[in-house]
């Protein structure tokens, strides 16, 4: 009995310590402070080595593709801000404004265009969602993304190439 009780002891003090190990910080980069303060969450949260990344509007620009290389250069900001980069993202959701399949599929074109340039190799994970509006009026679309610090230097990928499709039957 005393053995039981000394290893429930040792697992819950070894819980309670590991709970204690990691620190959660809030942090915003130079200009959303306003986030934290004013409306209330926070631009970016760390956790250890992980770190999450609230939705950032694609804002900034006169063309859609201008305002999502704006969104991809402050993504690149406030991973900054926690100490990660953009080689540490492991996962994206983005949030598209269409009314259809269709307008959806069209808005999507310059977003996997500024993806393709970001991420060149060892693409985070991506779920990308169309929706009616976001609460900044003006975006096309808004970006969250979780990272996890330093496992970008260490990333692999194990995929084939696709078979290619088999030529069409002649004649």
């Amino acid at each position: 009995m005393r053995i039981l009780i000394g290893c429930m002891l040792a697992v819950f003090a070894n819980h309670a310590f590991a709970a204690e190990a990691i620190q959660r910080e809030h942090l915003a980069p130079a200009g959303w402070e306003g986030s934290y303060h004013e409306l209330h969450y926070s631009p970016v949260v760390r956790l250890g080595d992980r770190v999450i990344v609230s939705g950032i509007p694609a804002l900034e620009g006169d063309t859609d593709e201008a305002k999502i290389r704006w969104m991809f250069s402050q993504l690149k900001l406030h991973l900054e801000a926690a100490g990660a980069s953009l080689e540490d993202v492991v996962e994206l959701t983005s949030f598209h404004v269409a009314k259809d399949h269709q307008e959806f599929r069209k808005r999507m074109e310059p977003v996997l265009k500024v993806h393709r340039e970001v991420f060149k190799d060892h693409y985070p994970a991506w779920t990308a969602v169309g929706t009616t509006a976001l609460f900044s009026a003006d975006a096309p679309m808004e970006l969250r993304a979780e990272a996890i610090i330093g496992s970008g230097r260490t990333a692999t990928a194990q995929i084939p190439e696709p078979a290619s499709p088999p030529a069409p039957a002649t004649p």
